[in-house]
């Protein structure tokens, strides 16, 4: 994630372009304007610095075009036929990505299916033009925050031991940091859902729990898992913010409805190095498979190539018999970390309720 905090300036409102314009701004370096009709702002936006201005699918007359691209403005053009708005500027919320009843014809499910059969030039440049602006909307959103992060299986079952433990985790997490996941289902659902009920009743919780319950995974249904969802949201409103980081390349595994914002990406490997990043606090690995370990291993290769252990983030595996001998990572991890700024940095813990200890979590 590129750091552009302070830097970036996106204007997707006639008002908010002009209230901008009506403070005295002149010098519009790193502003990114987005979907305006810019044909009634010709003279002013002439007499502004527009040389390193990004105009995103404005309407502009053939002077103005020419003008600010002599300048050295960049001028995206218009990009039609596709679900996702290519010159998005801002992060999902759930109602936005589960905007209709049935997934098929939601945003999500459409935005699914059009990656996988839309290949053509535009499609690829709509993507990776989607996947830049959520990614400095997500470096906007992160600025100031303590944010941990929370990993795990997406095959952990709603009702499972393991599930109620998670979303425990994620409510005493919740409660002093921002919760950040990889948005999917199972140990990520579970720990969004715990974070978003942190400032309420631990009862309101265990009664979500329930709800959820009556719908264990999102297969075979994911209409039935996306209700289950919804009847527990309801439970809570004022959800305590937290975050989830999903990927359209994983999209037959819907994102779960309890992040209260959502960075949704095309690309899977800018994903995974995103999440990473953001976790400043550290990371919690819960038992998982393949993606998983891949994390694991992802977030130690950054530790160990750390200068000082200031510039490491804490690593916490939640499970010894399932890390020492299931997927024996800890005896690998801790032998690259040895003798490393990060050797004091990682952790081993038989259950969820020994992590806020180690993070410092309030």
């Amino acid at each position: 994630m590129r750091r552009t905090r302070g830097r970036i300036v996106t204007i997707e409102s006639a008002t908010e372009l002009e209230r901008r314009l009506a403070t005295g701004a002149t010098r519009l370096t790193g502003w990114r304007i987005v979907g305006l009709d810019l044909r009634p702002y010709s003279e002013r936006l002439a007499a502004c610095d527009t040389s390193r201005t990004t105009f995103a699918g404005c309407t502009m007359t053939d002077e103005q075009q020419h003008l600010h691209a002599m300048r050295g403005a960049l001028l995206l053009p218009s990009i039609h036929g596709t679900p996702i708005d290519p010159h998005r500027g801002r992060l999902y919320r759930p109602d936005e990505l589960f905007d209709t009843e049935t997934w098929a014809t939601s945003l999500d499910g459409r935005a699914y299916a059009w990656q996988q059969t839309s290949t053509d030039p535009d499609a690829v440049l709509a993507r990776a033009m989607h996947d830049d602006g959520i990614d400095m909307a997500l470096a906007d959103w992160s600025a100031g925050r303590a944010i941990v992060g929370v990993m795990g299986g997406h095959d952990l079952r709603r009702g499972d031991d393991g599930f109620r433990a998670a979303a425990r985790l994620g409510r005493t997490l919740g409660a002093g940091l921002t919760v950040a996941t990889g948005g999917g289902p199972g140990a990520m659902e579970a720990a969004n859902l715990g974070a978003a009920f942190a400032r309420v009743d631990e009862g309101a919780l265990d009664e979500a729990l329930g709800i959820l319950a009556s719908v264990p995974g999102f297969r075979p249904s994911v209409d039935a898992w996306i209700r289950a969802a919804r009847g527990a949201r309801e439970l809570v409103a004022d959800p305590m913010p937290s975050l989830g980081v999903p990927t359209w390349h994983y999209g037959h595994e819907p994102p779960n409805l309890f992040a209260t914002t959502i960075a949704k990406y095309f690309r899977n490997a800018l994903r995974e190095s995103v999440l990473l990043e953001l976790c400043g606090r550290g990371i919690v690995f819960l038992p998982g498979a393949a993606g998983t370990v891949q994390e694991v291993f992802q977030d130690a290769c950054e530790n160990y190539y750390a200068a000082d252990d200031r510039a490491v983030a804490p690593m916490v595996l939640v499970g010894r018999e399932y890390w020492t001998e299931t997927l024996p990572v800890w005896p690998l991890l801790t032998a690259l970390a040895k003798g490393r700024p990060m050797e004091g940095h990682v952790h081993l813990v038989d259950r969820a309720d020994e992590v806020a200890a180690v993070i410092g979590a309030p």
